[in-house]
């Protein structure tokens, strides 16, 4: 019974160390391995709204991969029957036969083995089940039974904090978007994004927005991540009848599909489970002005259809509701994917492309836009002066040359992460781009493209036989590396001032759900 007492304890202290359930997931499970012959430990969430139990949190005594199924969906039936379950409190014991009544729905098929499955229950009832897997050939005692029942309560508390931390983290972005939409009716603006270039390398774009503004047809704006695509629709925004109105930006890839619905177009009280207020949608809050939807081919079929409804006709219906209203948007979509393949492939709706391809503006690649480097160098180290207090240092020639000589896989936005780096390397008195790019001594020798990144780059031995011209790594990889060298500027710090989201200038959790898209674990970084 001490032993018991000692190894709550030490849970109740790692669950309250972390907000997120998934970040102590797999120090629980080591923690745990110690007096339970455990295998995997899983933290899956009940959804009511979707009809889902979702895995949440995965933990594994010794780091591994581990696939299981993400969401398991439930019917009615089985929502009752693991309302009665958890209502009990009983820690249900499955041996490595073959699952069936509660267990089959609570274990993903994946897992063999013996297992423990205990429910989860929140302030409005039951929110989720603990599964606990054993390892290969081992079981599990009566022991072990009444200690997973003791451990109910701690994971119970963390299931419910992660809820409310992902409730609250929706309810701020909800709060910005009204805090944009007050100032801008009462007639105050904050400062907006310098477009470098436009002289320049952007001299055609700016022309194209120039002729577009004072109209409200959707405008599509093409290019690749980073070529600056929301700079470029706030500018329409702001050249438009409608610049006194809000302006709302929406990623369209960081919103789960089950719930683009109630972001895009709102809910009405009690139209789900969790649904305890009416919930005005982005086209609400951007009513009258424009909203600008951020990656929009990554909007599931489903929500092309209702869009393309609001589109046509100008009319939407909250979820739930039964009256339908008027809004008066104008519509700015960008993605840096191909939709014309997209249409092709059937991933994308025909009539919703011929709708926001009214007028398309394609964004070049900083590569091809050379001469913009040193304006864009001097914006970006002026404004990373002011962000962490240092004092004023513009870039050398020797360090034009470099910026120059870069590939720029990730265009303005690294160029702006680099020059961020730069500045915090240099501590005010200089900008340390070779150590913000990875290379070493550019101010004695000449960089080559190859010497600047060759973690970028493959370089073809020397024979002429070869062509030896470098081999451009994929953008998923040149992002991937891009991050991790922030991660390692930071520590491995996500959010915060000086934090990594800060440092490349993304919302944390875009940034996450990024970081898990490209598999890079955050957790090695940490000092």
């Amino acid at each position: 019974m001490e032993r018991f007492r000692d190894v709550l304890l030490d849970v109740w202290r790692e669950v309250c160390r972390h907000i997120e359930i998934h970040e102590s997931a797999g120090t629980l499970a080591a923690m745990l391995a110690h007096h339970l012959p455990l295998a995997q430990l899983l933290v899956r969430r009940l959804d009511g709204q979707h009809q889902t139990l979702e895995t949440v949190a995965v933990g594994q005594p010794v780091a591994g991969p581990l696939d299981v199924a993400v969401r398991t969906p439930l019917t009615a039936a089985k929502q009752r029957r693991l309302a009665v379950w958890a209502a009990s409190g009983e820690v249900l014991h499955g041996q490595r036969t073959k699952r069936s009544g509660d267990l089959a729905v609570l274990v993903p098929p994946e897992l063999e083995g013996e297992v423990l499955a205990g429910p989860l229950v929140g302030p409005e009832g039951p929110s989720g089940a603990l599964v606990l897997v054993a390892e290969h050939l081992k079981s599990f005692q009566p022991a072990h039974v009444q200690m997973a029942a003791a451990l109910l309560e701690p994971f119970s508390a963390a299931l419910e904090n992660d809820r409310r931390l992902h409730e609250l983290a929706a309810l701020r972005e909800a709060a910005e978007a009204d805090r944009r939409s007050l100032l801008s009716r009462l007639g105050r603006r904050e400062m907006g994004e310098t477009i470098v270039g436009a002289e320049s390398g952007l001299r055609h774009v700016m022309e194209r927005v120039s002729l577009v503004a004072q109209s409200d047809v959707p405008v599509l704006i093409l290019g690749e991540t980073g070529t600056g695509k929301e700079v470029v629709s706030r500018a329409i925004h702001t050249r438009s009848a409608r610049a006194a109105a809000p302006f709302i930006r929406v990623n369209c890839g960081a919103i789960p599909p089950e719930l683009v619905d109630s972001q895009l177009f709102g809910h009405e009280r009690g139209s789900f489970t969790g649904a305890a207020d009416m919930r005005k949608g982005w086209f609400e809050r951007a009513d009258g002005g424009t909203l600008f939807l951020d990656e929009i081919g990554e909007l599931p079929l489903a929500a092309q259809v209702r869009l393309l409804r609001v589109l046509q006709d100008g009319f939407m219906e909250r979820v739930g509701g039964e009256q339908p209203l008027r809004v008066d948007v104008r519509i700015v979509a960008a993605t840096h994917r191909d939709l014309a393949a997209m249409v092709k492939s059937g991933n994308f709706r025909e009539d919703l492309w011929y709708r926001i391809n009214v007028f398309p503006i394609l964004l070049p690649r900083l590569a091809e836009r050379i001469e913009d480097i040193p304006a864009l160098a001097r914006h970006f180290a002026q404004r990373a002066a002011n962000r962490f207090g240092l004092a004023p240092v513009e870039p050398s020639a020797a360090d034009l040359a470099v910026l120059r000589s870069y590939a720029w896989p990730g265009n303005i936005r690294e160029l702006g992460a680099v020059i961020d780096r730069a500045a915090i390397l240099g501590n005010g008195e200089r900008l340390e781009v070779a150590k913000a790019l990875g290379i070493a001594n550019h101010r004695t020798s000449p960089p080559s493209p190859a010497s600047i990144a060759p973690t970028l780059y493959e370089v073809v031995p020397e024979d002429p036989s070869f062509d030896p011209r470098p081999t451009l790594a994929t953008l998923d990889a040149a992002m991937k590396e891009h991050i991790e060298r922030a991660l390692n500027a930071t520590n491995g710090r996500i959010e915060g001032r000086g934090g990594t989201a800060d440092l490349l200038r993304i919302n944390p959790y875009t940034l996450r759900a990024r970081m898990r898209k490209l598999k890079i674990d955050w957790a090695r970084f940490r000092a």
